[in-house]
Parts: structure tokens; C-alpha cells; sequence
């Protein structure tokens, strides 16, 4: 996969900015919040401001690159600088108590201390309330960077506590323009114009997840089994790739009935309100599915996938 850089996620300039100019006035609050998802590049935003916030010349477009505490950040190396990830599925409280200590500890550069704390919905009970007591009085010279793909699951005590980062998503257009800029975006067939990639982009997870599909061919098979499903739909048997979906591709072959489903509430003029209705029931049914998936150990794929054609089909009153 392509590797992207902070200057090449255009959407992500007015909060770094933003950021910069609070770092240089002397205003930065000592923890933020950059409820941004890492398919949006939260995570790149995250270490650019760690690198920003430990540089000892910092200028007007973010860290100097130069000084030994850019050198020793880009190495990996600062020994002030501390990530924080899952262990398994869970951020535990041991990580962040051991976090909390090594910020009580002096700079051993002399200047900031910062931690990184990577998809911090992934905290539980124990280790997010072992980090309030260092949000509220985090002492000097201490940035605590918290990037989630989940805001909603963070504990409102811990999301009052610190400065959200304010950024605008990209719009479909932009993320196209985006993608053709770095040539990702699939050749149209002779004569037809290229069709909108876009439509799965909630489903990816953002334009950075996006673009790894489109790099890998992942793509390519979600766009498969979209037509699949109207084909499927359609005549009222499994066509093409539903036919022999395995338990490995379900959940991909789930999440893009999700979306067929709510595009045609939003394009049919033709089905009443009640089955409108009933179709956004179905929608929310497969959703569903698709969390239980994770935790069954086995399913009878195609089986599932012509019970929802079956069911969908008896919504609109096809036979």
C-alpha cells in the first residue's frame, strides 16, 4: 500500500494548522482529542502533532525536521515520546499505568513529554479511569494525544477533559479529485464514464482505506458482489459470486447488501412507505449480522445470503 504523508491529506492542513499556531502562541491545552479515524489519516494527524509538539524549532508548517528531537522522532527513538496501542483487544490499564508513571519521570531531552495513545475507544473501565487522574493534572510540559475511530465510546469524563481537534471530512468530490490526483481511481470501460468508487466509502472506513482496496483489488470484489446482489435480487436466486461466498467473504458480501439496500430507499420512487420502512428494518437486520459474524463459528454463507433476497424480495412484493 501506498505510504501518505500529512501534505498529501489536504482535509487534515486546517487542524494542524490550527494546532501549530496554538503550540507557537503558548495556548496548546495539555491533552487533545482527534476524533478522526485512521482511514481519514487520524493516526498520521496524531504523530504529526507529537512530532510538532517535541520539535525544539518549531515553525510556522509544523516540526523543523532538523533538530535532535525530530531526528530521534523519526528513528523511533525519543525516549520521551511514548505509543500506546491495544494489547489484543483491549488498551489495559497496566499499559496506562505504566504510561502515567513514565510521564512523572523528567524529560530526559529536556523539553516535552507526549504520548500517543492509538484508537483509544479500545480502553476499557479500568484503563480509562486510571488516565484521568493524569487529564487532570498532567504537570508541565505533557501533551496526551487520544486518536479514536469511535468517539462515542469514549467516556464522556475522558472526552470533557480534553481539547477536541475540529476538522471537516472531505465530501465525494473531494475524495475522487483526491484519488485521481495519485492515480488510483479504476480506468472507465471504452466509451462509458468511470463509476462513482465512492459508493462504499463509509463501509471502508474513509478515502486512506479506500485507496488500499482500489491498490490490493479488494475493491474490485466488493464492486463484484454489488452487482452480484441486484442480479441476485433481481431474479430471486444467487448469482455469480454469492454463490459460493465463503465464511471469509461474508461479512464484506453483508456490509455491501447494507449499502444496496439503503441506496435503493434513497433512489426507488415506486415502493410506499411501508415497505420503505420494512427495507430500513432489513438494512439494520444485515448490519447486525455483520457483528455477530465476528463471534460464530461457522454459517452456511450462501444460505444467508438467499435469506435475505427471499426476505427482501417479499418487502417489495416480488414473487
Amino acid at each position: 500500500m501506498q505510504a501518505f504523508y500529512l501534505n498529501q491529506l489536504p482535509w487534515l492542513d486546517a487542524p494542524f494548522t490550527r494546532f501549530v499556531n496554538e503550540r507557537l502562541s503558548g495556548h496548546s491545552a495539555h491533552a487533545q482529542l482527534v476524533s478522526i479515524e485512521q482511514g481519514y489519516g487520524g493516526h498520521i494527524l496524531a504523530r504529526e502533532m507529537a512530532e510538532a509538539a517535541m520539535c525544539t524549532q518549531l515553525t510556522p508548517v509544523g516540526a523543523c525536521g532538523q533538530c535532535k528531537s525530530c531526528l530521534l522522532f523519526k528513528a523511533g527513538t525519543h525516549p520521551d515520546c511514548h505509543v500506546i496501542k491495544a494489547d489484543g483487544a483491549q488498551i489495559k490499564v497496566d499499559q496506562i499505568r505504566d504510561l502515567c508513571q513514565k510521564l512523572t519521570v523528567t524529560a530526559q531531552q529536556g523539553g516535552q513529554r507526549v504520548a500517543i495513545i492509538q484508537n483509544s475507544e479500545q480502553f476499557n473501565l479500568a484503563s480509562a479511569n486510571a488516565l484521568l487522574k493524569t487529564l487532570e493534572e498532567p504537570g508541565n510540559n505533557i501533551l496526551i494525544i487520544l486518536q479514536t475511530d469511535v468517539p462515542s465510546r469514549l467516556l464522556a469524563t475522558i472526552k470533557s477533559r480534553c481539547q477536541q481537534v475540529a476538522y471537516l471530512k472531505p465530501n465525494k468530490q473531494q475524495v475522487l479529485d483526491w484519488l485521481n490526483q495519485f492515480q488510483l481511481l479504476p480506468p472507465a470501460p471504452e466509451g462509458q464514464k468511470t463509476h462513482d468508487v465512492t459508493w462504499c466509502l463509509g463501509m471502508m472506513g474513509g478515502p486512506l482505506k479506500l485507496a488500499e482496496s482500489l491498490e490490493n483489488e479488494h475493491y474490485h470484489k466488493l464492486l463484484t458482489f454489488r452487482q452480484d446482489w441486484a442480479k441476485s435480487i433481481q431474479s430471486g436466486h444467487l448469482s455469480g459470486s454469492l454463490i459460493k461466498v465463503s465464511e471469509q467473504q461474508i461479512v464484506d458480501a453483508l456490509n455491501v447488501l447494507y449499502l444496496y439496500l439503503r441506496q435503493y430507499v434513497l433512489k426507488s420512487k415506486k415502493i410506499d412507505p411501508l415497505a420503505t420502512s420494512n427495507i430500513i428494518g432489513l438494512s439494520s437486520k444485515v448490519a447486525q449480522m455483520c457483528q455477530r459474524l465476528t463471534t460464530m463459528a461457522s454459517i452456511n454463507a450462501p444460505a444467508l445470503c438467499q435469506d435475505y433476497i427471499l426476505e427482501f424480495r417479499q418487502l417489495i412484493h416480488l414473487k
